[in-house]
């Protein structure tokens, strides 16, 4: 009854003797109100000097400080002391290690020149966990190794020991020391169960769980939900769950059980269960709240969490005001920066001195994007620790703000910790220019040693290196990580992809023999579908088949997935991928529409689009963005107008979306229209100049393309804009603008040469081509690209022996470009035809595409999708009525097939006029008529170049019938206009 000796003290009129003051200082340290202190205080400073000198009564007064949280005037008591007892040593130390001056108390214990008892090594165990650095891991295990025999035998040092070897990382002592223990109490079975929790080992917690044959205490509950927690899976959820059931009623009252409880449910995503217990707690503490709404917010429920909030009538401690600015941070929309910000202004004048919950209201205000408010608050805090610098550096990376967590690093005067180093790091890496290089390189050569063995650090100094090209590094760095988890692997191979080196991604994916975590699987179907060779389909379809069913509904794995089976062109099987996925999100549904963009199936797009619609799921930017490119593929302008119409206004206006958009209108020969979007973006950048003279070359308008080109400021020019100018000049037949523009460029490369080539082969000046070339080819590897363009210019010139000198040197450059070689052969068959070889042109062919085992691409044209001598069509006997009609017209105008551009020999009833009738395009055309008589507009798409006498037989077609015909073909966009003439001045 402490309060009644201090009553009992206000009573005295005579001087306390050194008893007296003895018992009211206890008296004092057993309350340590504000009444304790005050009394206890003045006590110590009118204390006579006499009694300075009695050890019991110092002891006493150190004790009474201590409580009242008063370290520095305990610590000058403490060297009065003269005979100091090895508990008034384990007080002292004891009371550094409650405030967190750990190393204060280790100073102390190597001071000590007695034996300690249990209580000491207690204490020192507790200061070496609290520390867990060099010195205190030299410390600890010294005094383990000469702990004397007595001691082995106590459970309660042996406990402290297994926490701080656990806090160590040093499992395999700490499992050893636990096996030594004879008779274990549950509280031994918590600290191991709590090492391995916090290890990350819960496996091992349950395991040891399941050997414990005592009654379980409350420390024991909320390790065990806690390890169920961190696992939730089958077996977590199927412990946590049944002893949940079967827990004793006198803890059914514990908060900190059934907060642990509540934790662990929301983390198997039992809301239901979980808002159950809450309401049966009937002194609902700020941490049973927290755990709640904590929960509400890792399971997408953040409005919930800030009703729980609005509900709450406690008052708000530090721990409180910290939870409900992450809860605000975390939510961060229009009520939480409502409710976070008046929090903030409502805060109490003690907690503005608070770091903790500083940072984060820091944190919470980046999350708002306020970033001026944050950086008030940041400076604002006069004694800033590393977690502040920290937060704020995070806030500046998560906002692309690379530079000024730069900035702050160069102003910081104190040591990093490993999350510092972490941050440092990540913004050299987002920089990665000069003054990033330079101050990620020196930070890392001067990191402590103690960091050298920490993964996070140096996942984030390999990924930095890889950034800066600096391969050579990374991998040293990685290969001198001892213990590389599988982060580190993912991080490693994330690097090689980056760097186009796939193949050393499936390398490194061979070496691991961990198991594989969500990261490392999406990196390794990155890595399969960036080769698609047989060695990364044989590795990505066996990692698909055995990938374990917890990953089965992971969207972001399936993704990738999806986007590796569509590059092995495995359509039925990316279908089937998605078809398992149970919440498609906008990423899934993307994934599978950009694999029919690869694969030719762009019309699938828009059912999926539909499909998306009917799910109330909205696309995205990136959605639209994967649409306008399926419409760019189709090139029909009414699918492209009703896609167009259903873009929001405000993602229309969006760069990207507009860059698009030009591209999309070029590809679909609505030249106007691409314009008015080219001339509505202010900002104009390198690819807006560029996707505009790209549309322009495309549709035969090279003048065009080129006084844009000029027009384009000097410092936006790059590559693709050079060669895109090139390829308009090109497919114009302007040579001497070319070579003006090409003469110009100061760095040429391969595709600018390859671009030149291709525009003198089209002219028929082979000569000039084959000296470019050779110009290339002495300081250069041979190119493919430019013999391919070559041989193109061969063919439509009917050169035979030239054709056949190309091909054959293009085998002997490049045996393995088998795709590539297939194409020449086809061209090398072509020519054969045109000359009246069919048989000769058909043996090779047939002889070069075994020898090279590819598949030759069918010939499509779509309005409606046909093939040649397509019949399948409902009204085909209408569509071949027209073209028959058609063709005689044409006749009737002077139109007289040419027997070159038949590519093979003829059967039985047919002629060159019935077989060059049959291509596509000329079916499309009729299909057209068919549908609509009178139309003066026709649009066709080719996947392969259109023939001579296609292109000849549309431009008569669009004279007589006074039509516009637009055909889109493999390489350009061809305007047939009434006039009789087409947009490429015959330079196809």
């Amino acid at each position: 009854m402490p309060e009644k000796v201090l009553d009992l003290f206000d009573e005295i009129t005579i001087e306390p003797d050194k008893y007296t003051v003895t018992v009211l200082f206890n008296a004092c340290a057993k309350l340590a109100n504000d009444r304790a202190m005050k009394i206890g205080k003045k006590l110590l400073e009118k204390m006579p000097p006499n009694f300075r000198n009695e050890d019991v009564l110092l002891i006493s007064a150190m004790h009474m400080l201590i409580r009242f949280g008063d370290i520095q005037n305990a610590e000058n008591l403490f060297p009065s002391i003269k005979n100091k007892s090895i508990i008034t040593y384990a007080t002292m130390m004891k009371a550094y290690v409650q405030n967190q001056m750990s190393e204060k108390a280790l100073d102390l214990f190597e001071q000590i020149e007695l034996n300690l008892n249990n209580a000491a090594y207690n204490i020192v165990f507790n200061a070496c966990a609290e520390l867990a650095n060099d010195r205190a891991m030299k410390i600890g295990k010294k005094l383990l190794d000469e702990m004397p025999e007595n001691l082995r035998n106590d459970n309660f040092v042996l406990t402290s020991a297994i926490h701080m070897l656990m806090k160590f990382g040093d499992i395999q002592s700490a499992q050893k020391l636990f096996q030594s223990i004879q008779k274990k109490d549950i509280v031994t079975y918590g600290a191991m169960m709590k090492g391995y929790v916090r290890n990350q080992m819960p496996e091992k917690a349950l395991d040891l769980f399941e050997q414990i044959e005592l009654d379980l205490n409350n420390v024991v509950y909320t390790i065990v939900f806690a390890a169920c927690a961190e696992l939730a899976n089958d077996r977590a959820m199927k412990i946590g769950k049944k002893i949940l059931n079967k827990i004793p009623k006198n803890f059914r009252n514990d908060n900190v059980v059934l907060t642990s409880a509540i934790h662990m449910l929301m983390k198997f995503g039992d809301i239901q269960n979980a808002e159950i217990i809450f309401q049966s707690i009937k002194n609902k503490n700020i941490i049973t709240y927290g755990a709640m709404m904590k929960g509400y917010v890792e399971n997408e429920m953040a409005e919930k969490a800030l009703d729980l909030f609005e509900q709450m009538e406690l008052n708000l401690n530090n721990v409180a005001y910290n939870i409900l600015f992450n809860t605000c941070a975390e939510v961060a929309n229009d009520r939480a920066m409502k409710i976070g910000k008046k929090l903030l202004d409502e805060m109490p004048e003690n907690l503005r001195n608070d770091n903790v919950v500083l940072n984060s209201v820091i944190h919470m205000l980046i999350k708002f994007g306020d970033i001026q408010n944050a950086e008030n608050v940041f400076q604002s805090i006069k004694k800033k620790d590393i977690i502040t610098y920290g937060t704020m550096m995070k806030g500046y990376i998560e906002n692309q703000m690379s530079e000024k967590v730069l900035d702050l690093f160069e102003q910081m005067e104190l040591n990093l910790n490993n999350f510092a180093y972490t941050f440092v790091f990540n913004a050299c890496t987002e920089l990665a220019n000069d003054r990033a290089m330079k101050i990620g390189r020196k930070l890392l050569d001067e990191m402590p040693e103690k960091l050298r063995n920490d993964n996070v650090v140096l996942n984030s100094v390999i990924h930095m290196l890889i950034k800066f090209d600096d391969i050579q590094n990374a991998e040293n760095v990685f290969q001198s990580i001892k213990k590389k988890d599988i982060i580190t692997y993912g991080t490693m191979m994330k690097g090689y992809i980056e760097n186009q080196m796939p193949e050393k991604a499936l390398d490194l994916f061979e070496q691991i023999e961990l198991n594989l975590n969500n990261f490392a699987y999406t990196i390794v179907f990155n890595a399969c579908a960036e080769l698609a060779n047989d060695r990364a389909m044989k590795i990505g379809r066996k990692l698909l088949d055995e990938m374990p069913e917890n990953l089965r509904n992971d969207n972001v794995v399936l993704n990738s997935a999806i986007h590796m089976l569509m590059k092995f062109g495995d359509i039925q099987n990316a279908e089937n991928v998605f078809q398992s996925i149970k919440k498609k999100d906008t990423s899934t549904y993307g994934a599978l529409m950009n694999g029919y963009n690869m694969n030719g199936l762009s019309r699938k797009c828009f059912k999926i689009l539909e499909e998306m619609l009917e799910e109330n799921i909205f696309p995205d930017e990136i959605i639209w963005n994967i649409l306008i490119g399926a419409c760019s593929k189709i090139r029909l302008l009414r699918r492209c107008q009703y896609i167009i119409n259903q873009i929001p206004l405000e993602i229309q206006n969006k760069k990207p979306i507009q860059i698009s958009l030009i591209h999309m209108w070029g590809k679909c020969a609505s030249i106007e229209k691409a314009q008015n979007v080219f001339q509505s973006i202010v900002d104009r950048d390198t690819m807006t100049y560029t996707v505009m003279i790209n549309a322009f070359g495309l549709n035969g308008m090279g003048s065009e393309a080129i006084e844009l080109y000029r027009k384009m400021p000097n410092n936006l020019r790059n590559e693709i804009s050079h060669i895109c100018v090139l390829n308009a000049c090109s497919h114009s037949g302007l040579l001497q603008e070319a070579w003006s523009i090409f003469n110009d460029i100061p760095l040429k490369t391969e595709k600018m040469y390859t671009t030149m080539v291709d525009c003198l082969s089209r002219l028929f000046l082979f000569d000039e081509a084959q000296n470019l070339i050779n110009e290339y080819e002495k300081t250069n590897k041979p190119s493919l690209v430019m013999y391919v363009s070559l041989l193109s210019g061969t063919r439509n010139n009917r050169n035979r022996n030239l054709s056949e000198n190309i091909y054959n040197r293009m085998k002997c450059l490049f045996p393995n470009e088998k795709q590539d070689l297939t194409s020449g052969a086809i061209l090398i068959s072509n020519i054969y035809s045109s000359v009246g070889e069919h048989e000769l042109a058909k043996t090779f062919r047939y002889n070069q595409i075994k020898e090279l085992g590819t598949n030759v691409k069918l010939g499509l044209t779509w309005t409606e999708e046909f093939t040649a001598h397509d019949r399948s069509h409902p009204k085909s006997s209408k569509i071949f009525s027209e073209l028959q009609r058609l063709t005689s017209e044409a006749i009737a105008y002077g139109y007289e097939c040419d027997p070159s551009w038949v590519t093979r020999q003829l059967k039985e009833g047919e002629t060159n006029l019935s077989v060059l009738c049959g291509h596509s395009e000329r079916i499309a055309i009729a299909y057209n008529f068919v549908e609509e008589p009178d139309t003066k507009f026709i649009q066709v798409t080719k996947n392969l170049r259109i023939c001579g006498d296609c292109h000849q037989m549309t431009k008569i077609i669009a004279k007589i019938r006074q039509c516009h015909i637009i055909v889109g073909d493999a390489n350009r966009i061809h305007h047939f206009n009434p006039n009789g003439q087409c947009s490429c001045q015959d330079h196809f």
